[in-house]
């Protein structure tokens, strides 16, 4: 939303809200894991990869009988001409992060809270991403029950591609198993690598020569994530030989679900040996041993507009 809704009459609470600081992030990170929806993009450790001084931190910590009860990744940046609250724009997903126990009604609270801080802090609006629904442990909408109830509105809406781990192979679109098995029978290989530096410049060149735009992350980002994250951030390649046919970076995002984030598809002149195909099979596989129950592709559209090439 682009404005503060005006101030409702708000119940008894025993709610309070703390600005984050880093004396928090062990109870923060803990705190995240153990919730309903939060994921790694919810966690200090992955803020942690942001140079200083890129973003204003501007992160909430809300405490009831003071116990930890919900935390906000946000930041305040300018939305035309005046300063907002936003979900962290260095994240890939947002929102509150709480337990699967809070009822809507804390919720309700916890929000109405939220409001009254923005206007004594002088802020103009709030502006809040919502992680997709495949995240939640215990999937609900009261957060955006209470944000619609609070005047909040959607600025724009993106989709997801997610697909459960547990689908057979009889499940899978055909053309995909036979492109699977064409791979196996050319001799491709998907083997886990730590060679992040060829993934970065096959995916560098791939993306100038079809896009015309650089990667978001540089080398040294992803060697730096790679670092602060070892456990969560995994690159998969498909190898003909020692050739690098197709790539993608995987966030394992929290105890559901992973995401693909980056791929490098067909490198040119290999599309016959099907390597994209293959690799994301085996990463399906791998999810699934690892008892994650969904694999997120990312969006297919920007802005809300849709790229059907990648639907």
């Amino acid at each position: 939303m682009s404005e503060l809704p005006p101030p409702t009459a708000a119940g008894p609470t025993t709610l309070t809200l703390v600005r984050y600081d880093e004396s928090h992030r062990q109870l923060w990170d803990e705190f995240v894991w153990q919730s309903n929806q939060g994921t790694l993009f919810h966690t200090r450790a992955f803020f942690a990869y942001h140079p200083a001084g890129r973003f204003v931190d501007a992160s909430l910590l809300f405490f009831k009988k003071g116990g930890l009860c919900a935390v906000l990744p946000a930041a305040q940046s300018s939305h035309a001409g005046r300063i907002v609250l936003r979900s962290h724009p260095g994240a890939s997903f947002g929102g509150l992060v709480t337990p699967a126990s809070l009822a809507v009604q804390e919720v309700d609270r916890i929000v109405t809270l939220l409001l009254a801080h923005c206007r004594a802090q002088g802020l103009a609006g709030v502006e809040i991403t919502l992680p997709p629904q495949a995240y939640f442990n215990h999937p609900n909408n009261h957060l955006d029950y209470v944000l619609w109830q609070h005047g909040f509105r959607y600025r724009k809406r993106e989709v997801t591609s997610i697909i459960p781990t547990d689908l057979s192979p009889e499940q899978l679109p055909r053309e995909f198993g036979r492109a699977v098995r064409r791979a196996q029978k050319r001799g491709v290989t998907v083997q886990e690598s730590e060679d992040f530096a060829a993934f970065h410049a096959h995916l560098r060149s791939h993306m100038l020569a079809r896009h015309q735009v650089e990667p978001t992350h540089s080398l040294e980002d992803l060697q730096r994530l790679r670092m602060l994250l070892p456990d969560d951030l995994r690159l998969f390649t498909a190898l003909l030989g020692a050739e690098m046919l197709a790539g993608t970076l995987l966030f394992r995002c929290n105890r559901r679900a992973a995401l693909a984030f980056y791929y490098l598809s067909q490198r040119e002149g290999f599309r016959q040996y099907h390597g994209f195909e293959l690799l994301m099979f085996e990463v399906l596989r791998w999810c699934r041993a690892q008892g994650l129950q969904a694999l997120d592709f990312g969006t297919f559209t920007l802005n809300s507009q849709p790229n059907w090439g990648l639907a």
